[in-house]
C-alpha cells in the first residue's frame, strides 16, 4: 500500500472514531438533560400536589379534620422525630418495623426461589403441587393476618408470617418462569459437556432466571411491609402500623398520613438499594439511554 493510501485509511478510522465519540457525548448529553428534566418535572408536580392540597384544607374545600393538610403533616413528623411517640423514639417504632418486613422479606425470598427453581426444574413436582400453589395463591392473603396473631401472638412473630406469604407468591412465580424460559441449547451444550442436573441448576438455569427474579424483588419489599404494617394494625406492641392504628382511633388524620409518608421514604430508600445491586450485578445490560 502506498504511503498515500495509508495516511488516507488513517484519517478515514481517526474520522470515524471521532464521529463515534461524539455520539456517545451527545447521547450522554441528552440523557443528563432528560434526568435533570423528569427530576424538575418530578418535583414541580410534588410542590404543586402538596400546594393544592394545603389551599383546599386551609379554604375549607375539602375537609381538614377527615383530610388533614401538608404542614400538620409536616409537624408531626417534626413532633415524633424531635419528641418521640407513645410508643417510644420514632427511630424504634421504623426499625422494630422494618426488621419485621426484612426477615420476612427473606424468609419469602429464598422460599419463593428454591421453590420456583425446584418446581420449574422437575415436572412431576411441579404437576403434583401446581394445583395446591394456585389454591393457596387465590386465597386474600391480608386475612391471613388475625390468624397469624392468633397463632403467634402480639410480638414480631405474626408480622413476619403475613410478610412471608406477601412476599413468596410473586418470587415463586418469577422464579418458576424463569426456570422454565432457560434457554434450552444452553441446558443441551451443558449436558454434552459432562455437566450434571445439579450444575445445571447452579451454573445455567438460576444465572438465567436472576433477571426474573430481580423485578420481582422490587415489587415484594413493598409486599413484606404491607404484611408487617397490617399485622402490626391488628395487633402488636410496637410499630408503625401501631401508630397508624393509634392515629385512626384517636382520629389523627395527620398521624396517619405522617405514617404513610415514613413507610413511603422507607421503601423508596429500599428501592433504591435494589435498583443499585441490580445495576451492579447486570452491568452487561445496556441502560435505557443506551438503547
Amino acid at each position: 500500500m502506498s504511503p498515500d493510501l495509508m495516511s488516507e485509511a488513517v484519517v478515514a478510522l481517526t474520522a470515524t472514531e471521532t464521529t463515534k465519540t461524539g455520539r456517545a457525548h451527545s447521547r450522554a448529553r441528552a440523557a443528563r438533560r432528560r434526568k435533570v428534566v423528569i427530576t424538575l418535572a418530578r418535583a414541580l408536580l410534588l410542590v404543586a400536589v402538596l400546594g393544592l392540597w394545603e389551599v383546599c384544607a386551609r379554604a375549607k374545600v375539602i375537609d381538614p379534620f377527615n383530610f388533614s393538610m401538608p404542614s400538620k403533616i409536616w409537624d408531626q413528623i417534626y413532633t415524633w422525630v424531635i419528641h418521640g411517640t407513645a410508643l417510644g423514639s420514632l427511630g424504634e417504632q421504623i426499625w422494630f418495623t422494618l426488621h419485621e418486613a426484612l426477615l420476612g422479606w427473606v424468609i419469602g425470598v429464598v422460599a419463593g426461589v428454591v421453590f420456583g427453581i425446584a418446581l420449574g426444574r422437575i415436572n412431576l413436582l411441579a404437576d403434583v403441587l401446581g394445583p395446591y400453589i394456585k389454591v393457596l395463591n387465590s386465597i386474600p392473603r391480608i386475612v391471613l393476618a388475625p390468624i397469624f396473631v392468633i397463632w403467634f401472638g402480639l410480638g414480631p412473630a405474626s408480622k413476619v408470617a403475613s410478610a412471608v406469604v406477601l412476599v413468596f407468591f410473586p418470587v415463586f412465580f418469577n422464579a418458576f418462569q424463569g426456570a422454565r424460559e432457560v434457554d434450552r441449547n444452553l441446558v443441551a451444550n451443558a449436558r454434552i459437556l459432562g455437566a450434571s442436573d445439579r450444575r445445571v441448576t447452579l451454573q445455567v438455569v438460576i444465572p438465567s432466571a436472576t433477571s426474573w427474579i430481580f423485578t420481582s424483588l422490587h415489587v415484594s419489599f413493598g409486599f413484606a411491609l404491607i404484611g408487617a404494617i397490617v399485622g402490626e394494625y391488628i395487633g402488636a406492641t410496637k410499630g408503625i402500623g401501631l401508630l397508624v392504628a393509634q392515629s385512626q382511633g384517636t382520629f389523627n388524620a395527620a398521624g396517619v398520613y405522617a405514617a404513610m409518608v415514613i413507610l413511603a421514604v422507607v421503601a423508596l430508600v429500599a428501592e433504591g438499594l435494589l435498583t443499585f445491586a441490580e445495576r451492579r450485578i447486570f452491568r452487561w445490560k445496556p441502560s435505557d439511554s443506551e438503547r
